[in-house]
């Protein structure tokens, strides 16, 4: 395996551009009637059920290019994947530098223990990757005006790439949405609306205005792309464990399309020839306070009710429902994973435990990834020899109010 370290920021050996291959896109694929749609119609949902639709490629056309060789010679970076991202005019792509996150070693929690740090990205947080992809097809299929219910990160996320696309930008979010997420939003230039609800309740209302407004509605695997975006994840993750992806993922889950863009990606990288059959099991964690995917998954539901009075502090996680819920459950069973819910004190404490032992700043949500770890571990869920990967969703530092301080004041 290469060094996990440096194996994110190496240097390329040339400057050859991933825009001379082209995207493979070829159509729009319903993940529950199997529907095919024109890629290049502005869709949402399937128009024949209402389900989430997924960007389909040629991928006998990709790998002929997409190949070890080729990518080791690419600039660094989230589009370095073209073939199988939706863009088709690179013109079209608008990018702060997202993508390529490290991949570090925690061994001071665990012997095999790594972390994808996330934080690096743009704005803070991954939503950075699902928001390049879903605004950079957006602009290339003629939106100008864009809207998001959020409970903070992907907003500040749309609210940045929006500006640079040079789109108008509606973002809602919670009332108690951590202050650094409205303030960006702010300064990005986007119109903040803060509701007295939870993220459901912003949905509504953006669902109830788009149409009457002209606004394009970027909510979570509510249209094909964001998911695109976040399925880098998986890429890199593989690329940097040299081919042989790790056994076990474990995500912190609101709207899941992490997990499931992973596991999207992992079918592609195998039938372009880049890795073999292997899997990792997908491990879903939520907060026992919003724990939607959990119940359903211990009930042996398909779908996921939306879970009543939802509250966390861990503000990615308070989503009571999620339009992807039969993929997020079919992800975790065809993985042979498992889903479970922390507390907020489990929560708390893993934040702590992550930035003194490895120096990592964890949003919440990540740091609710090492305290299931820790429950994992401890009833053999997971083995020391087995290789795992947390995902750090976000940094620390956008939420200032997380951290309780008690510190003593001298005099000089």
């Amino acid at each position: 395996m290469t060094d996990p370290v440096t194996s994110a920021t190496r240097e390329p050996k040339s400057t050859v551009s991933p825009f001379s291959h082209p995207s493979h896109l070829s159509h729009l694929e319903c993940t529950a009637c199997g529907g095919r749609h024109d890629a290049d119609r502005l869709l949402r949902l399937c128009p024949d059920c209402g389900k989430v639709l997924y960007a389909r490629y040629d991928l006998a056309a990709a790998r002929r290019t997409l190949t070890k060789e080729s990518l080791a010679l690419r600039p660094r970076g989230m589009w370095r994947w073209r073939e199988i991202m939706p863009v088709r005019d690179a013109s079209h792509i608008v990018s702060l530098g997202e993508g390529d996150t490290p991949l570090l070693r925690a061994s001071r929690l665990g012997p095999n223990l790594f972390i994808k740090e996330e934080g690096v990205c743009p704005t803070g947080s991954f939503k950075a990757r699902g928001i390049s992809a879903a605004v950079s097809r957006a602009r290339e299929l003629g939106v100008t005006k864009v809207a998001i219910p959020s409970a903070g990160n992907a907003a500040s996320a749309l609210a940045a790439y929006g500006a640079r696309a040079g789109m108008e930008v509606h973002a809602f979010m919670p009332v108690d949405t951590p202050l650094l997420n409205q303030k960006e939003c702010v300064v990005y230039g986007a119109k903040v609306t803060l509701v007295r609800g939870l993220i459901s309740d912003c949905a509504a209302i953006v669902r109830k205005r788009a149409e009457a407004e002209g606004w394009f509605d970027i909510s979570t695997l509510k249209e094909p792309y964001r998911a695109e975006g976040k399925k880098t994840m998986g890429l890199e993750l593989a690329e940097q464990f040299d081919w042989e992806l790790p056994d076990a993922i474990i995500y912190p889950t609101g709207g899941g399309t992490g997990i499931v863009g992973m596991w999207k990606a992992f079918a592609e990288l195998e039938a372009v020839g880049l890795i073999g059959p292997k899997r990792p099991r997908m491990i879903s964690v939520q907060a026992e306070n919003c724990a939607p995917i959990v119940r359903a998954f211990q009930r042996g539901l398909d779908h996921a009710p939306p879970w009543e009075n939802a509250s966390t502090r861990a503000s990615g996680l308070r989503v009571p429902s999620a339009v992807a819920d039969y993929l997020i459950l079919q992800t975790i069973r065809e993985s042979g994973g498992t889903a479970l819910a922390v507390s907020e004190d489990e929560i708390d404490v893993a934040l702590h435990e992550v930035a003194a032992r490895e120096g990592i700043f964890a949003a919440p949500e990540g740091a609710a990834t090492w305290a299931a770890a820790k429950r994992l571990y401890a009833d053999g869920t997971l083995r020391p020899e087995q290789r795992v990967v947390l995902f750090d969703t976000g940094t620390g530092l956008k939420y200032p109010d997380f951290v309780q301080l008690d510190l003593e004041v001298v005099d000089p």
